[in-house]
C-alpha cells in the first residue's frame, strides 16, 4: 500500500478550498462549456477522454485516472474575451447603437490531484468550472428619444435593451469532483466522480423586461447583486488500452438539477432555474511511436436540459397580453414554467490534439477544436447577454521536465471571431421589420501550470 496515504488525504482536502478561494471566471469555447480541463489538454484542443496525462478526470473522464500515476497539478490561466453587440435598420424607431463588453481579463486557476491508492484504484479530486456568460456593456447607446421610451419611460438614455445604465450578467459555476477510478481488469478501467457544483449569477440593465407584462416576478428580473445555488450529479466513464498503440475512451455526464436563482426567479424559467447541462465524450489516442501522441474527442452537450438555457426567446411573445398581440400565457412569460429564455441548441464538438516528445526534457503539443454554434439568428437579442458564439480554436502547448518528478506545462488558444446576425426581437414590438442585431466574441488564452509526481 502507498505510504503517501495521510499526506495525499490532506491534499485532497485542501485542494478545492484554495480554488473556491481564487477562482474569478472560467473560460467558455464551446458555448459555455471550456474546451478543455487541465492545460496539457487545452494544448490539445481539449482532446482527453481516452488520455492519461493529468489529474483532470473528475471534469473528463474518470476512468482513465486509474492509468496515471501519483501527480497533483496546479495553474492559472489568463482568459481574454472580445465580445462585441450592434444594432441596425430600426429606423425612426431610434434604437440602432453598437457596444463592446468590458471585463475583457479573467485570471482561472486549475487544481488536481491523483493518488494510486493501489495498482488498480486511483482517488482523486478535481475541481473545475464552466462560465463565459459574462459581459459588461457601458450603457447610453440608445438616446432618450426612441422607442426604449415606450418600455421603460423617463431615462436621459440606454443601453442596447433599453435598460437603465450598464448592461451585463455574471455566470460562473464551479464544479468539485471527487472520483474513484478502477481497473477491474489489465488495460480496462472504470470510474466514477460525484460532482458537487456551486454557481452564482448576477444581472444588471434590463430594467425593460422588470414588469407585469413580461415577467412572473416583477422585481426579480435586474439589479439584484449575487445570487447563488447549489446542486450535484454524477459523470462515469470508461477508458481501455486496446494495444500498446490504441486506447479508447468514453464518458457521461447527467444533468445537475440545480436550485434557484432567488434574486433572479422573474428572469429565468422555472422560477429561477438554471440547470447545468448533460453531455457525453467518445475519444480515441494513438500512439505511432514512444515520441507521437494523436488524440481524436466527439462531444456532444445537450443544453435542451435547460430551459433557461434553451427555450426560444420567442416564447416572450405569447406572454403578453392579447391586447398587446400576444396569447396572455404566463407560462412563457420571464421566470414562467416554462418561460423565454436564450434559445440555446445541443452543439456537437470536435476535438483533435497531437503530442510530441521532442527529448526527455521538452514535449511539445498542437490542437484543434470546433463546436457547432448554439445560437441561432431568431435569438441574437437575448443574447447580447451571453455570446457564446464562437467555432474554431487552436491551441499550442509545452511541457519542460524541471526534474524525475516536476514539470512546468505551458499553453495557448485562439478562438477565432464568429458573429451572427438576426431579426431582433423588438421587431414583435413595434420596431420595422428592418431591424437587425449582431454578436460576435473572440478569445485568447494562455496559461501556466506546474506538475508534481509523489
Amino acid at each position: 500500500m502507498n505510504t503517501t496515504h495521510p499526506k495525499s488525504l490532506r491534499r485532497l482536502a485542501l485542494t478545492p478550498l484554495c480554488l473556491l478561494l481564487a477562482t474569478t471566471a472560467a473560460h467558455a469555447t464551446d458555448g459555455y462549456f471550456a474546451n478543455g480541463y487541465g492545460l496539457k489538454s487545452i494544448g490539445m484542443g481539449g482532446a482527453a477522454a481516452a488520455v492519461a496525462l493529468e489529474p483532470f478526470g473528475g471534469a473528463v473522464n474518470p476512468g482513465a485516472m486509474s492509468f496515471l500515476e501519483n501527480q497533483f497539478q496546479i495553474g492559472a490561466a489568463w482568459f481574454s474575451p472580445d465580445r462585441n453587440a450592434s444594432r441596425t435598420g430600426s429606423g425612426p424607431a431610434g434604437l440602432d447603437g453598437s457596444a463592446t463588453s468590458g471585463s475583457t481579463g479573467f485570471v482561472i486557476p486549475e487544481v488536481g490531484i491523483n493518488w494510486k491508492y493501489r495498482p488498480d484504484l486511483a482517488l482523486g479530486i478535481t475541481v473545475f468550472g464552466n462560465g463565459g456568460m459574462n459581459t459588461d456593456y457601458p450603457g447610453g447607446q440608445i438616446p432618450a428619444a426612441s422607442a426604449c421610451a415606450s418600455f421603460n419611460p423617463g431615462q436621459p438614455s440606454y443601453n442596447l435593451l433599453c435598460g437603465n445604465g450598464r448592461l451585463g450578467v455574471d455566470l460562473t459555476q464551479l464544479m468539485i469532483a471527487p472520483y474513484a477510478s478502477w481497473q477491474f481488469t489489465k488495460g480496462h478501467s472504470i470510474g466514477i466522480a460525484p460532482v458537487f457544483a456551486y454557481q452564482r449569477f448576477s444581472a444588471e440593465g434590463l430594467q425593460a423586461f422588470d414588469n407585469p407584462l413580461m415577467s412572473t416576478s416583477p422585481g426579480s428580473v435586474t439589479n439584484n447583486g449575487y445570487s447563488d445555488s447549489w446542486g450535484a450529479g454524477v459523470r462515469i466513464g470508461y477508458m481501455g488500452e486496446l494495444s500498446k498503440q490504441f486506447a479508447v475512451g468514453a464518458a457521461y455526464a447527467s444533468k445537475i438539477s440545480m436550485g434557484e436563482f432567488d434574486g433572479y426567479k422573474g428572469l429565468f424559467a422555472q422560477a429561477g432555474k438554471f440547470d447545468i447541462p448533460s453531455n457525453f465524450t467518445i475519444g480515441a489516442e494513438l500512439r505511432l511511436t514512444e515520441q507521437w501522441l494523436f488524440a481524436l474527442d466527439f462531444e456532444r452537450i445537450f443544453y435542451s436540459d435547460a430551459k433557461s438555457v434553451s427555450n426560444p426567446s420567442s416564447l416572450l411573445g405569447y406572454c403578453l397580453p392579447p391586447a398587446m398581440g400576444g396569447a396572455g400565457q404566463t407560462s412563457n412569460c420571464l421566470g414562467g414554467s416554462d418561460g423565454a429564455g436564450f434559445g440555446w441548441h445541443d452543439i456537437d464538438v470536435w476535438k483533435v490534439g497531437v503530442q510530441y516528445v521532442l527529448n526527455p526534457q521538452w514535449t511539445l503539443r498542437g490542437g484543434y477544436n470546433h463546436s457547432g454554434n448554439p445560437i441561432q439568428p431568431q435569438d441574437v437579442t437575448f443574447n447580447i447577454l451571453a455570446p457564446g458564439v464562437v467555432q474554431n480554436q487552436w491551441s499550442l502547448g509545452a511541457s519542460w521536465k524541471i526534474t524525475k518528478q516536476s514539470e512546468i506545462t505551458g499553453a495557448f488558444m485562439y478562438a477565432q471571431r464568429n458573429s451572427v446576425t438576426g431579426p431582433s426581437l423588438f421587431q414583435g414590438f413595434g420596431a420595422p421589420p428592418t431591424t437587425t442585431e449582431t454578436i460576435s466574441m473572440k478569445e485568447y488564452l494562455l496559461g501556466i501550470a506546474y506538475s508534481h509526481w509523489f
